[in-house]
């Protein structure tokens, strides 16, 4: 079978085994037999031939009248790769199952008795059994069915399938073919019906139909890492669902972070959400080694936006800024450009602008980012008063912060009423607090404006003493939020999750710049979540913080939510 042109086709997977369903290839060759059949072909080669029995039934697809087909032999190159032209010259016969075949041995007999393809060429030859009576036996119907598979016998049918030298001509019967596939069935049976014996199919992949045509036949899947791409297109293409799903299981179970972002692209073209969805899990989930793999720079730009457009990516964000340089560098080259600066920025397009430049230090920013040229000067001025000054100005680019963790976002509240009016005036309002179990906080739910809508610019931060006898900070964020006016609480979220372990003095603390806001009373000093669908149960205990708070204590006050996952 030859490879033939793969141009626009889906491209081969490149794992390292052959896969929990082998890697077997099936072939229409009458040079290459399952060995699993218990068929035997013997090629001569030189003067030799092979010995031959009586037989005076005609194979199915011809030959002499002893039933002798002859051939080149196969190489290593060749002996999956035989064009339909040259082995219907030599043959006669397109196939011959491996259970139609009689075992043969290498003997010294007459080279005359078989005609050689070219004179530097070795004989092969192939001997059949009688085609009568052929049904006795297989018992069964899928012993039968199983028989007729790649086979002359019967056909009615034949496709000329692949382009170029890579053509293989397939016998088929139109019977089993509509029993199986929905489109083989309007094909041969539907209004529009063909007439033709010979149908061409050259954006298959030869092994790929043979594979949608072993199933078919005899519910046999056989795929492997070189050919599921092109099998999951074909049995996309002609409707055949269990087909698809055995090629998706293959992929799935051989899902990795250095193949992720390569099935992720071919998920989406084949849209197959499930396994898209898996692959943007073990993305988010081994985030770096995904980035780093060959294949990351070989996706599309709308996959590239997909990734990024994700909150729970588990990297830093000055990593993606230097892992979206590096695919459009790869990018420019594709469409033929320098990879000047200005090129980058126009081949990366919306994927710049999902690149959240707020959430890197300073010091990552100006050392990567602002020296690239990419960003614009505006972008990079606004970019470094968003670090350094307060009130911070807006800029176009994402501030949220993205969350690595698993699992469900979970908060507690620990007030009861919502009363106005609570006071700023550059005073932190802090709570201590201790947890039973091992979490994660992720932010604050703040209260807003008594005045109606307004923004506000805060600090929040995450402090204990159990590492030194001095406030260490675990996490903070200088950022802003914006309220509605309404008595309801607003997010404000850590660059980072800050890890929380049990029985451990923490204090939360928020400075907040704006209006007179609403605040919280009825305080409880425990508060309990319970988990819906474990039942794990995480109990909060609060605590007066020592020193000035602008009146925030366990009764009332601000911080009237953390939001963690556990």
């Amino acid at each position: 079978m030859a490879a033939g042109d793969n141009s626009g086709r889906p491209p081969c997977l490149n794992f390292p085994g052959p896969g929990p369903l082998g890697n077997s290839q099936p072939s229409n060759s009458v040079f290459s037999m399952p060995a699993s059949n218990g068929g035997a072909v013997v090629a001569a080669g030189g003067a030799q031939g092979a010995a031959r029995r009586p037989n005076p039934q005609l194979g199915p697809g011809g030959g002499d009248g002893n039933g002798v087909s002859t051939g080149p032999p196969p190489t290593a190159q060749n002996s999956l790769q035989q064009p339909a032209a040259a082995a219907a010259a030599a043959t006669g016969a397109m196939a011959t199952p491996a259970s139609n075949m009689a075992t043969t041995a290498a003997s010294n007999a007459s080279q005359a008795s078989a005609p050689t393809a070219t004179p530097a060429a070795a004989s092969v030859l192939v001997y059949r059994e009688p085609v009568y009576n052929w049904q006795a036996t297989k018992s069964t119907v899928k012993e039968r069915f199983a028989f007729l598979f790649n086979n002359e016998v019967l056909s009615d049918v034949h496709f000329l399938v692949g382009k170029g030298m890579g053509v293989q001509r397939i016998p088929a019967h139109r019977f089993v073919l509509a029993v199986g596939s929905a489109v083989f069935d309007a094909m041969f049976n539907g209004g529009m019906a063909t007439t033709s014996t010979e149908i061409e199919l050259p954006d298959v992949e030869p092994a790929a139909f043979l594979a949608l045509l072993k199933f078919l036949y005899s519910d046999e899947v056989q795929i492997g890492p070189e050919t599921v791409m092109t099998t999951l297109y074909t049995a996309k293409k002609y409707a055949v669902p269990a087909l698809e799903a055995h090629c998706v299981e293959f992929l799935k179970k051989n899902l990795r972070a250095d193949n992720a972002f390569m099935l992720l692209t071919q998920a989406r073209l084949f849209d197959e959400p499930q396994l898209a969805s898996l692959c943007l899990e073990n993305i988010d989930k081994n985030t770096g080694d995904a980035l780093a793999a060959e294949g990351f720079t070989d996706i599309d730009l709308d996959t590239l936006v997909a990734v990024l457009e994700r909150d729970t990516l588990g990297v830093r964000e000055v990593r993606l800024f230097g892992a979206a340089v590096r695919w459009a560098e790869a990018e420019a080259h594709r469409q033929q450009l320098q990879p000047t600066p200005e090129n980058k920025r126009k081949v990366l397009g919306k994927a710049l602008t999902l690149i959240r430049f707020p959430l890197m230090t300073i010091e990552e920013f100006a050392a990567g980012p602002a020296q690239s040229s990419i960003l614009t000067d505006r972008e990079v001025v606004s970019l470094f008063l968003h670090f350094t000054v307060n009130p911070k100005p807006r800029v176009d680019f994402i501030d949220r912060p993205r969350c690595c963790l698993r699992g469900k976002e979970c908060s507690i509240t620990r007030f009861g009423q919502v009363e106005s009016r609570w006071g700023y005036s550059g005073t932190s309002d802090r709570i201590r607090f201790s947890v039973n179990r091992r979490i994660f906080v992720v932010g604050f739910g703040l209260y807003g404006s008594i005045h109606g809508p307004t923004d506000y610019q805060v600090n929040i931060q995450v402090w204990t003493l159990f590492l030194r006898n001095s406030n260490t900070v675990l996490g903070q964020n200088d950022t802003g939020f914006s309220c509605d006016g309404s008595a309801n609480t607003f997010r404000v979220m850590f660059k980072e999750p800050v890890e929380i372990l049990p029985n451990v003095n923490y204090t939360a603390c928020a400075t907040l710049k704006g209006p007179d806001s609403h605040y919280g009373t009825k305080g409880m000093r425990k508060v309990t979540h319970e988990s819906s669908s474990t039942g794990t149960k995480t109990c909060f205990t609060f605590c007066y913080a020592a020193g000035n708070n602008n009146g925030t204590s366990v009764e009332d006050g601000q911080i009237p939510e953390v939001i963690f996952y556990t």
